[in-house]
């Protein structure tokens, strides 16, 4: 796929568009520009190319880059609630929980996928009570430390 391909889906599909996979400054840009509801940093977990950054590397670039022309979401490594907060404060808007809601689904079906979000709920709940903060709009890079 290349920008031409996802222009042409856009001028079909009047929907929401997410373009996932995105690492590159430029590569955010354009997504912005092709009229992308959001984008998801992410490296597909490194199976593509085993040498890509890190999502949680280039998040804040990315963020920094297109975070008030479209949506930033984040996929990549969130395991706790505590990852979360780190993707919030680095400027997502939302994470993706690939691995977490797999493992509850393999473990327990429905009632595993919503036990591992609640899991991920309270640990984002306790994780921003020791940052001391009480709502999600409060988090920011302020929380991270160094």
């Amino acid at each position: 796929m290349n920008w031409k391909d996802v222009e042409w889906i856009r001028s079909l599909w009047p929907g929401k568009l997410i373009i996932k996979g995105i690492l590159d400054i430029e590569d955010a840009r354009l997504a912005a520009k092709t009229g992308a509801t959001a984008l998801v940093v992410s490296n597909h977990g490194r199976r593509q190319l085993d040498g890509a950054a890190s999502s949680i590397s280039m998040l804040p670039r990315v963020v920094d880059a297109v975070g008030s022309e479209i949506e930033v979401m984040f996929d990549g490594g969130i395991r706790t609630g505590q990852d979360v907060l780190r993707a919030l404060a680095l400027g997502a808007k939302s994470c993706l929980i690939g691995r977490a809601y797999i493992f509850g689904l393999a473990a327990g079906g429905e009632a595993g996928v919503a036990r591992a979000i609640d899991i991920l709920s309270k640990e984002l709940d306790v994780s921003m009570a020791l940052a001391g903060i009480r709502r999600i709009d409060e988090i920011g890079r302020h929380v991270l430390a160094g």
